[in-house]
């Protein structure tokens, strides 16, 4: 059973940083064997990708709004996937959903919504002064 968690989001003034946190509360396996992902979705706007790191760690990927200030990580023993954010801006408030590849074969972390089946509730992050 996976069971997919979020946490660290809140309220940050512009230019300040959050670290959002994933476990896996089920099996634990989703981290060591799987690609994962950042999403976000803001209310009226349909959920994108933010970033996407693979199974090992040694491949991650960017969407071009956030390249430069966000990082994603994973620690496999730890099973934790982070996202670090840097010089937030008002544009980055959205609610952010951790996801887990839907294919344990591949090797590169994947942009698109369908390629992934298993989502945490996400966490709010909200970037206001």
């Amino acid at each position: 059973q996976v069971q997919l968690v979020e946490s660290g989001g809140g309220l940050v003034q512009p230019g300040g940083s959050l670290s959002l946190a994933c476990t896996d509360s089920g099996s634990g396996r989703s981290f060591t064997t799987y690609n994962m992902a950042w999403f976000r979705q803001s209310p009226g706007k349909e959920r994108e990708f933010v970033a996407g790191i693979s199974w090992n760690g040694g491949r991650t990927i960017y969407a071009d709004s956030v390249k430069g200030r966000f990082t994603i990580s994973k620690d496999n023993a730890r099973s934790i996937l982070t996202l670090r954010m840097d010089s937030l801006k008002p544009e980055d408030t959205a609610r952010y959903y951790c996801a887990r590849d839907r294919d344990k074969s591949r090797s590169i972390p994947q942009r698109v919504e369908y390629e992934y089946d298993y989502w945490g509730q996400g966490t709010q992050v909200t970037v206001s002064s």
